[in-house]
């Protein structure tokens, strides 16, 4: 049976006199997609920010590919229940921003080679005709696809969604849904 890919050992996660999460292990192999189900306040959330890197546990230790998580990076892309785009950019730029800062590290990529994986992801969310407009000016719903197309922009070895599809209506959810599990190769997006 192949090592984990991602270790979750022993997690506590408490905010002042509150514990989030309690001594919790999960082990999360290559490949595999992992959903979390639980009522509101249960630690969904939290976790996903633990794994991220967007804050710290309180005892216990998380690791991607034996690797300890102690800082955000471009290899764990995350999705939140609301887009988080800069305002200030439009579409386009949101995108692109995140792929000029992940790949001038990673391995650096030709202007033309940016600009085609741009095009591809924001054709594939169906919000390529809005690139130029800034998040203020398009619907929630594009607001999401984007976020989307920001996250696998980068090429993260773990995606992280946190109720993504929260604002999307069912087939935009649907659509959004088969490009995950199918992957962007198929559409020619990644």
């Amino acid at each position: 049976m192949a090592a984990p890919y991602l270790e979750i050992g022993h997690v506590t996660k408490s905010f002042g006199s509150y514990t989030a999460l309690d001594n919790l292990s999960l082990s999360i192999r290559r490949g595999e997609f992992v959903s979390l189900i639980g009522h509101s306040g249960c630690g969904k959330s939290t976790l996903l920010s633990l794994i991220a890197g967007l804050t710290s546990v309180t005892t216990g230790t998380l690791m991607l590919e034996d690797v300890p998580i102690t800082r955000p990076g471009a290899d764990r892309g995350m999705v939140f229940q609301h887009h988080s785009l800069l305002p200030w950019l439009s579409v386009y730029e949101n995108v692109a921003q995140a792929v000029a800062a992940v790949f001038r590290d990673r391995r650096p990529l030709k202007q033309a080679t940016k600009s085609a994986r741009i095009e591809r992801l924001l054709r594939a969310v169906r919000i390529w005709d809005q690139r130029d407009k800034k998040p203020a000016q398009i619907s929630g719903r594009q607001r999401q696809r984007c976020a989307v197309a920001r996250a696998f922009a980068v090429q993260p070895r773990v995606l992280l969604l946190d109720e993504p599809f929260g604002a999307v209506d069912a087939e935009t959810k649907e659509h959004l849904l088969d490009l995950l599990t199918t992957g962007f190769e198929a559409t020619g997006a990644a």
